[in-house]
């Protein structure tokens, strides 16, 4: 696996190499991907060559908690070290995640799952950014869910203490689904935290993951306000909904104590147009390669002019084989570049160089 992942990094740093060279987006903006493949592969050198080349500002990848578990162990103590190393040479965010039907729901859970994580932040010092599970305002990421948003919160306030104890640095990272209703949401939330009676934060960060309800459309598409999606374009419904959650409480928002957005995910999921696919398709509205290239410019342009925005991760790196997985990569299962892979190659220089055009 090391040599044909070592060839593709080549061919694809040979693909971009006539672009000016940009060692991470532009401050007040964080670039990265979602990338799995960092703590899959033994030898992580290609990986950063990509990355490099690219000019990523972070990547993020997932670890799996289990319930009792104080520390990854076997396979998934191998992964961790793999992307803990490699956080020494660019920024990892770690997004904790357990079983759907066993989220924390109780004083020792929650210790147990935040101790997890506390314990990883005092091995790897340099890691600090934990997105705090994954899309909990989802019932496929969080059951039951009655009460979700109450449980959620406690959830968050006990990590907030916990991993800033551990590493006063930390960032931690509230996370949210686009099409689950997350103004919603984060009204409850700030009803569950007033209700606590607390008066330090819960997250520093907001995660929200802003896929468009198809993949044809555009990034700065608005949806009304009885919509339960709310996805890039919407952001004024998301910072509303913060606003009145959390309003003169302890919670610092998006503008104030240096709180941002950061869209966790984000990606244009396209149609296979080589055999290295198989089965099929699940998507509904999938782009042709060239749209998606230019569909993920565009939203890179609208995160970057939204200043409420601290980052933007395209998920994934690298295309599922399997159809019913996601194809919204920047490569494809063979490795070889889509017209993705340069555009946001582009983006990212052009973010870092400030010379997005953000209109007037």
């Amino acid at each position: 696996m090391k040599p044909r992942l070592a060839l593709a990094a080549a061919a694809l740093c040979a693909s971009v190499s006539l672009l000016p060279h940009a060692a991470g987006a532009a401050p007040g903006l964080l670039l990265g991907v979602d990338d799995d493949s960092l703590k899959w592969y033994g030898h992580t050198s290609s990986l950063l060559s990509i990355y490099r080349t690219l000019g990523l500002g972070a990547v993020r990848v997932t670890l799996d908690w289990t319930p009792g578990e104080s520390f990854p162990s076997g396979t998934d103590r191998v992964e961790l070290e793999r992307a803990a190393n490699a956080g020494r040479s660019i920024r990892v965010v770690l997004a904790v995640t357990g079983p759907a039907a066993q989220p924390p729901l109780d004083d020792a859970s929650r210790a147990g799952y935040c101790g997890f994580i506390a314990n990883v932040l005092r091995r790897y010092p340099w890691i600090r950014d934990i997105a705090i599970w994954t899309e909990p305002n989802s019932a496929r990421f969080w059951q039951p869910h009655q009460s979700a948003a109450g449980a959620y919160e406690a959830l968050l306030a006990r990590c907030w203490d916990t991993l800033h104890a551990a590493q006063p640095t930390a960032n931690v990272i509230a996370t949210s689904a686009p099409h689950a209703n997350p103004g919603r949401w984060y009204e409850d939330l700030g009803k569950a935290y007033r209700t606590s009676g607390r008066t330090l934060p819960v997250f520093d960060t907001v995660g929200h993951n802003a896929y468009p309800e198809t993949s044809a459309e555009p990034p700065g598409a608005r949806h009304g306000k009885h919509s339960h999606s709310i996805d890039e374009g919407d952001l004024s419904r998301l910072l509303a909904s913060l606003h009145k959650g959390f309003a003169g409480t302890g919670q610092p928002l998006p503008g104030a104590g240096g709180v941002t957005v950061w869209y966790l995910e984000d990606g244009f999921q396209t149609i296979p147009g080589r055999a290295v696919y198989s089965g099929s398709e699940t998507d509904k509205h999938p782009v042709p390669e060239d749209e998606q290239a230019a569909q993920l410019w565009a939203a890179v342009q609208l995160a970057y002019c939204q200043p409420a925005v601290g980052a933007f991760f395209n998920f994934e790196l690298r295309d599922d084989a399997a159809l019913d997985g996601w194809q919204s990569g920047l490569v494809r299962p063979d490795w070889s570049p889509k017209p993705a892979f340069a555009a946001f190659g582009q983006a990212l220089r052009a973010a870092a160089a400030g010379t997005v055009h953000c209109g007037t």
